[in-house]
């Protein structure tokens, strides 16, 4: 081997070393951002209970107690809705990494801000605040990866990050339960806004500036993409589902027996939102792989049309559990009633599913977007897909939870997955016909 050759050689290992360490940087900041996400979403039982929203009346206009449980999580969607464009939009136009920063500095104000909360106007208040940081951490950390890796390991790569978010998901929510048992809602949240500036201080000392730049608005062109209208087709019902499915598990874990929910302790709420991270984390290590290898319709298809059946059979975890003797009594978890058990099963198979869906679909966008100039645009498209289901979803479940039941909750949020995967297979069929869905 020449020198020419080594020094080729050893500045291909510095490449790449370089290149890795910030994809580890990237899965950092990913894993603060799904961990201040995922102790908000195990601790709404919790707040419910504490803040005890009541029906109003509002320059005339009568709201109710269940509008005001679903604020809880809209008055969070809202926010992300008003931030995608500005912030896609900036990260495309500017650097990436600096939005990064400013976004992860707000959010250890944000979480700092949590424990002053004392009542259901004030706690919406600061859940759309975490909107934005949510938002803005999230769109630049996956537009980043997707820039970063190549195009043959870019669902690999999405993957891990997905997995990173997870595992901060299963710690998040373990530590909430059982720290919000001990000691109430304060300690938690000075733990994630420290967090936060850790992402920070790593983000900065070791993530490259960001020298792309996209003229112009690349939201127009990107939203009349063929791909891109496909996944609409179903993104936008599977918002709807995943919404109101995710969010309401918790709920319904930890919300009182009276308002139809199970009213179990914090750390056994933690454990059934854990169970859905840890095989969706698990899950996304393997199946990114294999869907650069394979194609992203397929796995799209089959794990939102999974997710979906198994939503409708969540409301049968107390038959299930009184036939198989599931009313028991465990360490740390206290005495549990039937349907806990199955609740928690079922949570796992959701996060089984959601692994095939989700490195495909985001491996889709930023093909699409890297492809036609604009990867945070693209992101940022994929997020407005979701906003009209993930505003209006919380909305429905809690009308539906104090109006009708819980179980409708489930049954509802189930038929948009299978409505948005026949729509989407529909799609596919007339576009690529029987090989629909090894077609892309």
């Amino acid at each position: 081997m020449t020198n020419a050759d080594a020094g080729n050689g050893s500045n291909a290992d510095a490449g790449n070393g370089t290149r890795r360490s910030q994809f580890w940087a990237l899965y950092l900041t990913r894993f603060a951002e799904g961990f201040g996400f995922i102790t908000l979403v195990t601790l709404l039982g919790p707040y419910i209970n504490t803040l005890d929203p009541q029906a109003t009346t509002v320059l005339g206009v009568t709201v109710s107690a269940g509008f005001i449980i679903g604020m809880y999580t809209t008055g969070f969607t809202l926010a992300q809705t008003v931030a995608v464009v500005p912030l896609a939009w900036g990260g495309d136009r500017f650097d990436k990494r600096r939005v990064l920063l400013g976004v992860l500095g707000v959010g250890a104000g944000v979480y700092a801000l949590f424990p002053l909360v004392d009542s259901s106007a004030s706690f919406i208040l600061v859940r759309a605040l975490q909107g934005l940081v949510v938002t803005g951490a999230g769109l630049m950390t996956l537009s980043l990866v997707g820039q970063i890796a190549d195009v043959g390991t870019r669902a690999d790569k999405i993957g891990k990050a997905n997995a990173a978010s997870f595992a901060a998901s299963i710690v998040g929510s373990l530590s909430a339960g059982a720290i919000y048992d001990a000691l109430g809602f304060g300690p938690i949240f000075t733990i994630i806004a420290l967090l936060m500036v850790a992402a920070w201080v790593v983000t900065w000392l070791v993530l490259d500036d960001d020298d792309t730049r996209v003229e112009g608005f690349p939201f127009s062109d990107l939203a009349v993409n063929r791909r891109i209208l496909t996944m609409t087709s179903f993104r936008a019902q599977y918002a709807f589902a995943v919404t109101m499915v995710r969010t309401w598990i918790p709920i319904y874990a930890g919300t009182e027996m009276a308002a139809g929910g199970l009213g179990v302790a914090g750390i056994a709420i933690a454990v059934t939102v854990t169970a859905e991270k840890a095989t969706n984390m698990v899950g996304q290590l393997f199946t990114g792989r294999l869907s650069d290898a394979y194609g992203r319709s397929l796995f799209v298809f089959a794990g939102g049309g999974a997710y979906g059946l198994i939503a409708v059979a969540i409301p049968f975890s107390t038959a299930i559990g009184t036939a198989v003797g599931t009313d028991v009594t465990l360490p740390l978890l206290g005495t549990l009633p039937a349907a806990y058990l199955p609740l928690v099963a079922f949570s796992g198979l959701l996060g089984v599913a959601d692994s095939f869906r989700e490195p495909a679909s985001m491996a889709l966008f930023a093909d699409e977007g890297t492809d036609d100039g604009g990867v945070a645009s693209s992101f940022g498209i994929r997020e407005l897909v979701w906003r009209p289901g993930s505003v209006a979803g919380p909305l429905i479940a809690g009308w539906l939870m104090v109006e009708v039941s819980m179980a409708s909750v489930f049954y509802v949020g189930g038929a948009f997955a299978i409505t948005g995967v026949l729509a989407f297979l529909a799609i596919l069929a007339h576009d690529h016909g029987r090989a629909a869905l090894t077609a892309w």
